[in-house]
């Protein structure tokens, strides 16, 4: 141990301190001298040392280290080096690290418990979609988040948003719940999504592209239970909310007790939505039958609602029915009430194990907003009972809830959502056009809540607002940039470092078309591409294939065509000999005659070929007898 208080220590130390002072005052070459010098008292002493002796020598060292590098001002100094060396976007390593596909795929097991069964050959079969969604692609890297994270998507019309989207619901390993105000993210993956996962339904209550809808559901679903009724008038009045002032939450919340009582009256009756309607509209009405039916519930709090409304003052009537009716304004529309008929019933359990897809299409000026955003309620709700009833708390594989135009036509309550959601299995993911239609939507709190509890934002271009570009580009963060002053003669006058954003708004305003720029949480920004759904391999295949059977298809019509105008052109001739020759030709000439009357028949059943008569003179009888 002597020779740790010797003269052999004492040049160790002063080597290696000069090599960190000439290291910090940006001397390397000197640095890497006095480091080179200080190696030979370190081998000295390492040899002169027991091997206990040694160890502890380097415990107490690696504790030091480890205690200066743990620091508050080592890691903000760690961060802003970064910062400067990677010009504040996340490096190639970083992407690997936390976003990369073999980050996320270690993670897989976790947000997919029934896939930590698979041995290791299992789980290499198993693609990286099956727990993760694509983001985007840097270079042959791409960028996941795990099925659990929330993902918006925010960017201006026509910028590559719902392009995007559609190569997610095609990824999507289980169910899926699609809104859209447009039928193109139908036409996309209908077709894949039933060839590969399972069933697929439409609720169309809009109209939109003269879809008929393939399922029905009654918002009275369910609204004999107390919970499902103030949940289904809390999803049908959040669609119509005006504002998020004092005055207009006081209002909506007296229309949402309102409703929710009207709703429980209305199921415990057996009554129908246009009866709801009628109660709100005349009120005397609804004093004979409401009280009577909600007697039968065990929940008086209906009653005493139901009846406040009902005895109040005119004025304040009033102003709670201004409230209500707009969440019903959908019965006025025929398409609409149609898909809101009784029926079977919806059941989301069988939904879920058969991987089936669920398409809402709504529009925001048919009014069937509050209709499309409670089937979206009704779905999630259940799912996330359903989740609960598991051994592993959640739904696996995940629900894939793909919510294009959000703001529009399906404001589901994201505050909350975006919080509990993804632990139960349920993946969210949410375009919108900007960070203000976010806001007008959901007021500014909520928004901020909803923006918190974000895995990743996706932010095409198209965005003019300055608000949202400035918010974007505070998100992006700053970055040190070198400023040379040079005087008249081009001479170096000066270098000073001063901090501009990482991405300008203007940067942002104008990105290319297919380039998103995602800010995800655990690293920094990245800039990246994009893949929209058409340039899939799955789906040009499908449309390849699709193209194939459209022309197979065209030649065997045109064949068809030409065999028919064949036997006719046979037929014409021999009626013509059968009127020179009856005897000799008009035995041929009915064989062929009642041979393409036939075969006729069966094309116009078929749609090959139009029904035509032929001239008079082929089938004319008498003309064959003379």
């Amino acid at each position: 141990m002597g020779v740790l208080f010797s003269s052999t220590s004492l040049v160790l130390a002063l080597c290696a301190g000069g090599a960190v002072l000439a290291l910090a005052r940006g001397a390397r070459a000197l640095a890497v001298g006095l480091a080179a010098v200080a190696v030979l008292p370190a081998a000295t002493i390492v040899t002169a040392l027991s091997w206990p002796a040694l160890a502890a020598v380097v415990g107490l060292a690696g504790v030091f280290v480890w205690h200066r590098w743990s620091r508050s001002s080592a890691t903000v100094s760690r961060w802003a080096s970064r910062t400067r060396r990677k010009a504040g976007v996340a490096s190639g390593v970083d992407i690997a690290c936390h976003a990369g596909t073999l980050a996320v795929r270690r993670r897989r097991a976790t947000v997919r418990p029934s896939l930590a069964g698979l041995g290791r050959w299992g789980r290499l079969r198993v693609a990286t979609t099956a727990g993760a969604v694509e983001l985007c692609r840097v270079g042959v890297q791409r960028v996941w988040a795990l099925v659990e994270d929330v993902v918006i998507v925010v960017g201006g019309p026509r910028t590559g948003k719902t392009g995007w989207l559609a190569g997610r619901v095609l990824d999507a390993p289980g169910a899926a719940l699609v809104t859209s105000t447009r039928t193109d993210l139908l036409e996309l993956c209908a077709p894949l999504r039933r060839r590969d996962r399972g069933p697929v339904f439409v609720f169309n209550p809009a109209g939109l592209g003269d879809r008929a809808s393939t399922i029905t559901f009654d918002p009275l679903t369910g609204c004999s239970d107390a919970v499902t009724a103030t949940e289904r008038a809390t999803d049908m009045l959040a669609a119509v909310a005006s504002g998020t002032s004092g005055d207009r939450e006081f209002w909506d919340g007296q229309a949402r007790r309102v409703l929710a009582a009207l709703l429980h009256a209305a199921a415990l009756g057996g009554k129908r939505m246009a009866d709801v309607l009628g109660w709100v509209a005349e009120p005397d009405t609804a004093g004979r039958e409401v009280p009577a039916l909600l007697r039968r519930s065990g929940v008086a709090a209906f009653e005493q609602d139901a009846m406040q409304f009902l005895t109040t003052n005119e004025r304040t009537r009033s102003s709670i029915t201004s409230s209500v009716m707009p969440a019903l304004g959908w019965l006025s529309h025929p398409a609409a009430a149609k898909a809101a008929e009784s029926g079977d019933g919806f059941d989301v359990a069988r939904l879920l194990d058969d991987r089936a897809t669920v398409f809402l299409l709504g529009a925001e000026e048919a009014q069937t907003a509050p209709l499309v955003c409670a089937l979206t309620g009704h779905i999630a709700r259940e799912a996330r009972r359903i989740a609960t009833g598991q051994s592993t708390g959640r739904l696996d594989p995940p629900l894939g809830l793909f919510l294009d135009e959000a703001a529009l036509i399906s404001p589901v309550p994201l505050e909350s959502w975006t919080a509990d959601m993804g632990g139960r299995g349920v993946t969210i993911l949410c375009a919108f056009q900007s960070r203000a239609q976010l806001l007008a939507r959901w007021g500014e709190h909520k928004a901020a809540t909803i923006l918190n509890n974000t895995a990743a934002v996706m932010v095409f271009g198209g965005t003019r607002d300055k608000a949202d570009l400035e918010f974007w580009s505070t998100l992006a963060g700053e970055r040190d940039e070198r400023v040379v002053t040079t005087d008249l003669h081009g001479r170096v006058a000066s270098r000073t470092v001063r901090k501009v954003p990482v991405l300008a708004p203007a940067q942002i305003a104008n990105l290319p078309a297919g380039r998103v720029v995602v800010i995800r949480r655990g690293i920094a920004p990245v800039i990246g591409r994009a893949r929209m759904a058409w340039r899939r391999r799955d789906v040009r295949g499908f449309e390849r294939s699709v193209r194939r059977v459209d022309v197979r298809a065209a030649r065997a019509f045109r064949w068809a065509r030409l065999l028919v105008w064949r036997d006719d052109l046979a037929q014409l001739g021999l009626g013509a000999l059968a009127r020179w020759w009856p005897d000799r030709f008009r035995e041929r000439f009915e064989r062929r005659r009642d041979a393409n009357a036939m075969f006729r028949e069966l094309a116009v059943i078929h749609d090959q070929a139009p029904a035509r008569a032929l001239p008079a003179a082929a089938d004319d009888d008498e003309g064959a007898g003379r």
